[in-house]
């Protein structure tokens, strides 16, 4: 990752004086520690989720998602080990919540251990979340899986995602292994529709071009009617699913967004 720091990087190991935000500088590709620019979604093209949907706050999602998440969801409930067991963890979050999100404000006043920070959590305004199209999902009850760790992708909810989002316009943004260099993150996904001509496919594809050329998702969302068209016939018209294999997980510790 090509990394520019306005002090350097040792400078960001050293906690700043309180009160005081760590300022950082983008690379030359417009990249911050390894992450996209993204701008923030425009208030009016916010809409709430579906009654139940959201643990917490509020969740809010780019309008143009609400058809594929609301058909996800209905078609997850009738899974056999899913039912209605999918919430959202975390959904739209501006440029002021990712900064909170990012610097631990909770714990402690100063962004300190940014490059380690931001191999989890994007700074503020190059998260995928302030577009409105991003997701974390969770589970409630959540089966002794914590809100986002690693275990959720071995779940039932977990498994049916991924197996099946592509199917409703969502791909995985983060991938075991992924190019960008960044956690596995097997909760978090975004939407880019099914095919182009959904309504506002093609300004979430575009929004997300770059990433997708560079950072190829895993399972990704695919023209699912040309795709069908091009397939033999199975039962119920539909590709039928393949399950992914999961990477080894067994040494590695549970890390929270």
């Amino acid at each position: 990752m090509l990394i520019a720091l306005l002090a350097g990087s040792a400078a960001l190991a050293q906690p700043a004086r309180p009160g005081a935000p760590t300022s950082l500088v983008a690379s030359d590709d417009g990249r911050m520690l390894g992450h996209l620019p993204y701008g923030d979604a425009r208030a009016q093209d916010l809409v709430i989720a579906p009654s139940g949907f959201s643990v917490g706050a509020t969740c809010r999602v780019h309008r143009d998602m609400l058809p594929d998440l609301d058909q996800m969801l209905a078609a997850a409930a009738t899974a056999p080990g899913v039912g209605n067991s999918l919430r959202g963890i975390s959904c739209h979050r501006d440029v002021a919540r990712q900064h909170a999100v990012f610097c631990h404000e909770r714990h402690r006043a100063t962004c300190i251990d940014a490059v380690d920070r931001a191999r989890s959590v994007a700074p503020p305004g190059y998260s995928e979340h302030a577009t409105g199209y991003a997701i974390d999902f969770g589970l409630r009850p959540s089966r002794a899986c914590p809100d986002v760790s690693y275990c959720f992708a071995s779940t039932a909810p977990g498994q049916w995602l991924l197996a099946h989002a592509p199917d409703y316009g969502f791909e995985l943004s983060f991938p075991a292994g992924n190019r960008q260099g960044l956690t596995w993150e097997p909760w978090h996904w975004r939407w880019v529709g099914t095919r182009e001509t959904v309504p506002g496919a093609l300004a979430a594809r575009a929004l997300f071009a770059r990433a997708r050329t560079l950072y190829p998702a895993l399972p990704i969302a695919r023209d699912v009617l040309a795709a069908n068209a091009a397939a033999a016939p199975v039962p119920g018209n539909r590709i039928a699913p393949t399950l992914l294999p999961l990477p080894d997980i067994g040494g590695l510790k549970i890390r929270r967004r």
